[in-house]
């Protein structure tokens, strides 16, 4: 990051709606208009990592609370959403200050560290010390407990200190939540 570049770490609570227009701007542009309401609606409820150059929006990522069941206990889960850079900022080290600031947020508030790795961002990921989950994934469904077998080998998930390291033998299962589960 240039010196020129700043984080800010804010609640949902404190973002007004205009920061929301320019988050909702920076991750439609960022994931090539394939970023739907519902996912825009995953990344709210909790905080934010906002990466700014220049006075601009570069960087965003935010962590949110979800429940995670594994072996009849249920873990209060940092869940990882909407991290993206802008296509023209990529590359310098943005998206790492961004999981810096969240990783920060989930080791002095949860358990547990998860999200949902695409092709572009396991890299990034795996080079912090998230690691696939090796066992099977689910969720808890209207209709009770589903497989989500489609989620597995891109599900990450990061221990913070004195966390809770799920046993790959263990099925883990998310609470459930309109659109994407994962």
């Amino acid at each position: 990051m240039s010196d020129a570049t700043h984080i800010r770490l804010a609640h949902t609570s404190q973002l007004g709606a205009d920061d929301l227009a320019v988050i909702r701007d920076l991750l439609d542009a960022a994931f090539d208009g394939d970023f739907g309401d519902e996912d825009f609606e995953h990344a709210l409820g909790g905080m934010h990592a906002l990466v700014y150059g220049g006075g601009v929006l570069v960087a965003h990522g935010s962590v949110v609370q979800r429940r995670v069941l594994h072996q009849g206990r249920g873990l209060r889960t940092g869940y990882v959403e909407a991290v993206a850079v802008r296509a023209d900022r990529r590359r310098r080290g943005l998206g790492a200050a961004v999981m810096a600031g969240l990783e920060g947020v989930i080791a002095g508030a949860y358990v547990l560290g998860a999200l949902s790795a695409s092709d572009e961002g396991a890299a990034l990921y795996g080079s912090r010390g998230w690691t696939p989950y090796a066992g099977q994934i689910g969720v808890l469904g209207p209709a009770g407990p589903e497989r989500l077998a489609e989620e597995e080998g891109s599900t990450y998930l990061w221990t913070p200190p004195g966390g809770a390291v799920p046993d790959a033998a263990g099925r883990i299962d998310f609470d459930w939540r309109n659109g994407d589960v994962l």
